[in-house]
């Protein structure tokens, strides 16, 4: 690990294909090129109010605006999106289940002796289609207003501090797990099944602290139930830019972003890989939706089938590296 820079890039969005249930049957050439003929099922493995959810929401609007058909959100959260990834796994390869997956796709095969599916033989990559910082929050009972003072009070009481995640494997808890390597504080993990999940119980005061999408705290710190401690990107984040970054406050080098990618089942036909791709293209090249992703904290992306096959590739053996070096083991 570079010891002047520790960057951290997770994995992402993930559309892709499930059948209700029902086993997978070949299309047609007319029925692909009808598509997509009926409504989409969109898989989120997170609760309501995380970045996926969020992304899918937004996302799937501007597809049923386009193609008439109804997108419907399912939140399928646990086991760090596990659950949802192995839904769409298993899925008919037809088009009319969309999954969407943020943080831990790439990481997970680092972090599980055994998972459910084959990271890249059980999907098809469509495109990179944004990223994120976290913005660590605290609740405003804490006390505490920085990094600085968190780092304090995390070591002159070690273990009386937690934090919420999204479940082992995801984006806020290899946040939080990386500050603690580099602090060499110590405090107590709480996973939830999503990002909703862990953001709502910091804001009741449940949890202490939570690394998340700022769509999920911005608000909570704007009432002042919680206390925006940092922003995890390398440069201050423009709906709060007041909020200094993590790595202003004595830990240069931290960096923490989460990629959201486009995914569908393997053995999905050309012809709906090629739609879809190019949906997602004509999405982020909206001015309308690059303004709702900017005021959310995202910052659309893009790429090409090809370019996202080898991020994944390059994500997986770099986690598989960086995972081992900070401590962490498989389970």
């Amino acid at each position: 690990m570079e010891k002047n820079r520790i960057r951290m890039v997770f994995a992402g969005i993930g559309f892709a294909v499930v059948a209700s249930g029902a086993p997978a049957q070949s299309q047609t050439p007319s029925e692909q090129e009808r598509y997509p003929s009926r409504p989409i099922r969109w898989v989120a493995p997170s609760s309501v109010g995380g970045g996926n959810d969020t992304l899918a929401r937004l996302i799937g609007a501007k597809m049923t605006e386009h193609w008439g058909q109804q997108v419907v959100v399912d939140n399928r959260p646990g086991a760090g999106g596990i659950i949802g990834n192995d839904i769409v796994a298993k899925a008919a390869p037809d088009g009319y289940t969309i999954l969407i997956v943020a943080g831990g796709f790439a990481v997970n095969p680092s972090l599980y002796k055994t998972i459910p599916y084959d990271t890249l033989k059980d999907f098809e990559r469509i495109s990179y289609v944004a990223h994120a910082p976290l913005v660590l929050v605290a609740h405003s009972s804490v006390g505490i207003k920085s990094v600085r003072e968190l780092i304090e009070l995390a070591k002159a009481k070690p273990g009386k501090l937690n934090y919420a995640s999204s479940g082992v494997g995801t984006t806020s808890f290899l946040a939080a797990e990386l500050f603690k390597y580099m602090t060499k504080a110590q405090m107590v993990h709480v996973p939830y099944k999503g990002a909703g999940a862990a953001a709502a119980a910091v804001v009741a005061g449940q949890v202490d602290l939570v690394a998340t999408t700022p769509n999920a705290v911005v608000p909570h710190v704007r009432t002042g139930r919680l206390r925006a401690l940092g922003v995890t990107s390398a440069t201050r984040l423009s709906i709060i830019p007041e909020v200094p970054t993590v790595a202003e406050q004595g830990l240069p080098g931290y960096e923490v972003v989460t990629a959201y990618w486009v995914l569908v089942p393997a053995k999905t036909p050309k012809p709906i890989i090629t739609a879809l791709h190019a949906e997602m293209v004509r999405i982020l090249k909206l001015p309308e939706t690059r303004k709702q992703f900017e005021f959310l904290g995202f910052t659309p992306v893009g790429s090409t089938p090809e370019e996202l096959t080898a991020i994944i590739r390059s994500e997986m053996a770099k986690w598989s590296k960086v995972l081992k070096e900070i401590g962490v083991r498989p389970e």
